[in-house]
């Protein structure tokens, strides 16, 4: 069976150096072959190199291959029925095949508008170069990838101050100079666009459009 090939935006399951167990993550950004480099914490919202995929199934898988290698057991012990072993408070979630945590996550981004976007395909495996005026001095790169994650991850944050200001019981005067900002941040941001893939997750400014 052909490995799966990865672009920035899936989802895959990784072990997060943070919360220092499995979740999921989103593909920040992937070589050119689809293996995965950077990816994104869809718990905790940190970002980190790709750690190679879960590791708390493959460690059950390992501690099952030792069991079952080895030796058998006494007269004593076999005759006392199995115990069975519960697992860590911790683990709980990947015991499950259905991770009811990141569902309900993957549910409430989607219905809030904060589902992961993707690049356009022209910008894959891109480089954003920043070249100095100045002659001499050294050009900064970045893969186009990871600077579109950064500026998803603004767009996603700006949504998340939209949605808490209209919730808030205020006076309509403040409510409306908030939500003012905030369009006035959208329509700064328009430049960005050009990034993605989808027109639904661009930047609007207070016309609807594109400033």
């Amino acid at each position: 069976m052909a490995e799966r090939r990865y672009r920035a935006g899936d989802s895959l399951e990784d072990s997060c150096r943070v919360c220092k167990t499995d979740r999921m993550h989103t593909v920040v950004a992937a070589d050119a072959d689809g293996a995965p480099i950077r990816v994104s914490c869809g718990y905790c919202g940190s970002e980190h190199n790709y750690r190679g995929g879960p590791r708390i199934a493959a460690a059950s898988v390992a501690a099952g291959a030792v069991a079952s290698s080895g030796a058998p057991p006494s007269s004593r012990a076999s005759s006392r029925p199995a115990r069975e072993v519960f697992p860590l408070v911790g683990d709980r979630e990947r015991i499950s095949d259905v991770d009811l945590e990141m569902l309900l996550r993957r549910v409430i981004r989607e219905e809030t508008g904060l589902t992961a976007a993707v690049p356009a395909d022209k910008w894959r495996n891109g480089t954003l170069v920043l070249r100095p005026g100045t002659p001499g001095l050294q050009e900064k790169t970045w893969p186009i990838e990871t600077f579109f994650h950064k500026v998803v991850m603004v767009r996603n944050r700006l949504r998340t101050l939209e949605q808490q200001v209209n919730s808030l019981d205020m006076p309509e005067d403040v409510k409306v100079k908030l939500q003012g900002y905030i369009t006035g941040c959208y329509g700064s941001l328009t430049s960005f666009n050009v990034l993605f893939a989808e027109e639904d997750d661009q930047f609007r400014g207070s016309g609807g459009g594109d400033a």
